[in-house]
């Protein structure tokens, strides 16, 4: 039996773990420090799914009528 994976649903969209290289320009391109971040908890069950632990920034890639990709950034908390 295959596990069912949140991922492969259509209406959840990427997610994937920032390197710290990836994380230090985006902190720079929006002069910002990390812990102004808005927050996701560890304990959503997307944010289980990918492995964050507390303390990394997710990526979040959607789909936008007017952008074409939107990306949106979330501090992993306890």
């Amino acid at each position: 039996m295959r596990k069912f994976s949140l991922l492969d649903h259509q209406l959840i969209p990427k997610h994937e773990i920032m390197s710290e290289d990836e994380l230090k320009s985006v902190l720079k391109q929006y002069a910002i420090e990390k812990e102004q971040l808005p927050k996701i908890k560890v304990v959503d069950p997307v944010i289980q799914e990918v492995g964050a632990q507390v303390g990394e920034v997710v990526k979040i890639t959607r789909n936008s009528q007017t952008a074409g990709e939107a990306f949106y950034y979330r501090l992993v908390i306890a």
